[in-house]
């Protein structure tokens, strides 16, 4: 009983502690313990990071002018030709930019470096400054816009500090990390920061970026990277390179806690392409892909949002060859599920080229086992079997009446219409002329002067030709109860399927868009 009573006492007070201190008398600590200060880590790392300056000429293009009409030997006359032909618009201009990059390897006199393809593009002239401020000119070993990476060398007798690859697979979020680099001309600038997250997609937010297409993931950080950062390095706290810094996240250029970095397990195996070969060498198959989206997904009786829908293929590529079509789903290539379609690229790209490997595509409801020859990427675009851009289409000033389907009317496309509507002389199918602006089509990109060429449902796949089959096929879905219908879309030399609702349109659909029509002729 006495015992009891001396826990209950002892109890009361340790309560009462918490109460005069707060603090408790039992703490939790984490296992995981941040530097009391990174001064330690730093410094045997600034002398391996390097500031980039490069000079670009940019001939300043004569301006075409006439001579005035001066009265035959006037002294103008003379003046205006000497400044036509040696007048300042004449001489070329010189541009300047800054970056950062670092030493990855020396090798007797030869030091390479590493940085972003950007920091140099179009440069005549790249100096690199080391820590100690002593300049060198440097040789481009070799770039690769698709991962904005470029492979830089000088030759100096000087022992310099090189650096080590990290892992950045293992990188979690919350880890710190430290980015040096030279931020507006600031050399051996550090900055600290964690990791926000592991392989941000940036497409969404950048589509015009090349590297969409292949990094699979950036690292993102709230460390403080501004213009000028860009090649520099980002370390963990090991010292390690895990990423290299290349775009920030901005409405004023300068920094406001979102920046990113390509991470180390896509730089080194590129960098050593670049040192080994002068230029990246890549697997290829030749589709043009999509996500896979809940409604593309049910439209094709697939279970899950998963694999990568082919658009399109490039003609003698190596998917044609196989035998995969468009419409196609990619489930699996080489043994590698392909959870998303962006993880597809870089599997690719890794592969051996010309090896035969086995590849799944969903296709009429069931999986299909295909083998498939790995072609190379580099050669295909030097052959100009890839293409990088997507021409836009003419927009069409005239809205045709006809009957809405879908938020869309519809009508034949003949031969002579192939230049008025901006698409290529092989395409087949219907062209839209006019996209109900409160419609779902309108909402996910469709306009007049898009292309419709195929539909398909589940594992019914029918190429389109006339606005009474597409009708017919939209109307036979709805009457078998279906809720999304694929369409693949040929916009110039772009091809995409695009997912739209088969609910009911309004009944007054029709007499609005005779009403739009009445109104656009009286304009």
């Amino acid at each position: 009983m006495l015992t009891h009573q001396l826990k209950r006492i002892r109890f009361a007070l340790a309560l009462l502690l918490v109460v005069q201190t707060g603090s408790p008398i039992f703490s939790w600590t984490s296992k995981a313990t941040a530097p009391h200060n990174f001064a330690d880590i730093v410094a045997p790392l600034l002398s391996s990071v390097v500031n980039i300056s490069t000079v670009t000429e940019i001939p300043r293009n004569r301006i075409p002018m006439e001579m005035p009409n001066f009265p035959p030997g006037s002294p103008f006359e003379e003046l205006f030709r000497h400044f036509l032909e040696e007048g300042p618009q004449a001489r070329p201009r010189k541009t300047t930019s800054l970056g950062s990059g670092f030493i990855v390897s020396q090798n007797g006199k030869e030091t390479l470096i590493i940085t972003c393809n950007h920091v140099i593009t179009d440069a005549d002239k790249i100096t690199i400054i080391l820590n100690d401020n002593s300049e060198f000119e440097a040789q481009v070993v070799g770039r690769d816009h698709r991962t904005d990476l470029a492979l830089l060398k000088i030759s100096t007798d000087k022992k310099l500090m090189t650096v080590e690859w990290g892992d950045s697979d293992s990188a979690r979020v919350g880890e710190w990390i430290i980015a040096i680099g030279n931020p507006f001309g600031l050399s051996s600038t550090v900055t600290v920061g964690v990791i926000s997250t592991v392989a941000r997609n940036l497409a969404i937010r950048a589509p015009g970026l090349e590297t969409a297409d292949y990094i699979d993931g950036y690292l993102q950080t709230d460390a403080s990277i501004n213009m000028g950062n860009s090649g520099g390095p980002m370390f963990n706290v090991n010292g390690k390179v895990i990423g290299i810094n290349t775009a920030i996240l901005s409405p004023n250029g300068g920094s406001i806690g979102i920046g990113f970095a390509i991470p180390s397990s896509i730089a080194k195996s590129v960098i050593e392409q670049l040192k080994q070969y002068g230029r990246t060498k890549r697997g290829w198959l030749g589709v043009k892909i999509q996500p896979v989206t809940k409604d593309i997904a049910t439209s094709l009786g697939l279970s899950k949002t998963a694999g990568a829908l082919v658009g399109d293929l490039s003609p003698q590529s190596p998917a044609m060859k196989a035998g995969i079509k468009g419409g196609d789903v990619i489930l699996s290539f080489n043994g590698h599920e392909i959870k998303e379609s962006r993880l597809l690229p870089r599997i690719v790209g890794e592969a051996p080229i010309g090896s035969k490997l086995p590849i799944v595509v969903w296709r009429n409801g069931k999986e299909i086992k295909l083998d498939i020859v790995v072609g190379e990427f580099e050669e295909a675009e030097k052959e100009g079997l890839i293409s990088l851009d997507g021409s836009e289409n003419k927009k069409l000033d005239k809205r045709q009446q006809g009957r809405v389907v879908l938020g869309m009317v519809l009508q034949g496309i003949k031969p002579s219409q192939y230049e008025r509507f901006g698409v290529n002389e092989n395409t087949r199918g219907l062209v839209i002329t006019y996209v109900d602006p409160d419609s779902e089509a309108a909402e996910k990109g469709l306009r007049p002067g898009d292309v419709i060429s195929e539909v398909l449902l589940e594992a019914t796949r029918e190429r389109i030709t006339e606005p009474a089959q597409f009708i017919t096929f939209v109307e036979n879905a709805r009457k078998q109860h279906k809720k999304q219908l694929l369409v693949l879309i040929n916009r110039g030399k772009d091809s995409r399927f695009i997912s739209l609702s088969l609910e009911e349109e309004a009944p007054s659909e029709g007499k609005k868009l005779e009403k739009n029509n009445q109104e656009m002729n009286r304009k």
